[in-house]
């Protein structure tokens, strides 16, 4: 195991990219995070060390597990795969998620680990002279028995669960950054977000009986308005239930490039208001101070919500520092706030005084 590098002197910040010759040596991003049966916390990410594909111009690369007794001090767990990893792009080109993978989303069930997580291929996709290598992302699925090794589960469209969308719909691009929600009544609920050129970033929704095949339902969110934290669109997100209720929390950008996380909720998981928060253009939770210096000046994403047993909850991010101009020019680093006792509209960053 290798410790994760700490600093006590940036609010919030709890993880570090490894050293070198780790697989996550350049950026660590997107933590998912549980507080297993056995009374350990697990967090699994994807990053990159800088040596992976350029061409690539995204956050993903490989996939990678952390293990914590308290869920702030975390230590790494070497995987099996390149430099440490537990989950990378896999080996057979003709496949979706042969390029880079990145996980967004794992739970427990039927003592098994479900992992949910997103891929690209080595196609280069050209949007009106923009060329982007991997950038058509769609969905897959692994299992695990200890959190380390993987088993990927097939389907249909080279052997992700969802295909994209046809041309013109606003999913063609990409289907990535998936979130699969068991519901009461025995159907599944798959949440993932898309980029449409006109719109901006699009959440969607897909529904299925079993957690294997899939039905589109279509976008279900869309930009804020102008001056909104989220005028060029929704990104990732974390959609749980809180009291009865469907409780999205979900990473907005605004014109300017800064992100920030917004709150929505929802009595169906289909049908959702937004609910304004009290921070920097309506979000509950916004990025640092412009110019501040800090870890997170740029942008906090990504967010993971665990509730605690006294009826509080912690939010695991992302943070990007300003300064950088592309995903490879900025560092993301993983993240946690804490909410102000049972009130999950109010966040403070770790440390923070």
């Amino acid at each position: 195991m290798s410790n994760s590098k700490t600093s006590n002197h940036q609010p919030g910040l709890i993880f570090m990219p490894g050293s070198e010759g780790w697989w996550d040596s350049e950026r660590v991003s997107s933590p998912q995070v549980l507080f297993c049966a056995d009374g350990t916390w697990r967090m699994w990410y994807y990053g990159r060390d800088s040596s992976f594909d350029r061409e690539i111009n995204l956050p993903t690369g490989r996939c990678g597990l952390a293990i914590s007794a308290d869920g702030i001090d975390w230590q790494r767990v070497q995987g099996l795969l390149t430099r440490g990893a537990v989950f990378e792009p896999h080996p057979d080109p003709n496949r979706f998620d042969s390029a880079h993978v990145g996980v967004s989303n794992v739970y427990e069930q039927d003592g098994l680990y479900w992992m949910w997580y997103f891929g690209g291929d080595g196609t280069v996709v050209d949007r009106g002279g923009f060329k982007a290598k991997g950038l058509n992302m769609l969905p897959g699925s692994a299992i695990s028995r200890d959190g380390i090794n993987w088993v990927r589960l097939e389907s249909t469209y080279k052997g992700a669960f969802l295909d994209l969308g046809k041309p013109g719909e606003f999913d063609a691009l990409f289907c990535a950054w998936p979130q699969v929600l068991p519901d009461d009544n025995g159907m599944w609920k798959l949440y993932y977000h898309t980029l449409n050129p006109e719109k901006g970033f699009l959440v969607g929704l897909a529904v299925s009986s079993d957690g294997f095949h899939w039905q589109k339902v279509g976008q279900i969110l869309e930009p804020g308005e102008s001056g909104s934290f989220d005028e060029r669109g929704i990104g990732t997100r974390h959609v749980l239930k809180i009291k009865g209720e469907y409780v999205m929390f979900y990473e907005g950008v605004n014109s300017s490039g800064y992100h920030s996380i917004g709150l929505a909720v929802s009595e169906d998981g289909i049908h959702w208001q937004k609910v304004p928060g009290e921070q920097v253009g309506g979000s509950v939770f916004s990025h640092a101070e412009k110019g501040s210096g800090r870890w997170d000046a740029r942008a906090v994403g990504t967010p993971c919500i665990v509730a605690m047993d006294d009826g509080s909850f912690r939010m695991y991010y992302i943070g990007a520092n300003e300064g950088g101009y592309d995903e490879l020019s900025s560092q993301h680093q993983i993240g946690l706030a804490v909410s102000a006792g049972t009130n999950f509209r109010q966040w403070n960053r770790w440390g923070e005084q």
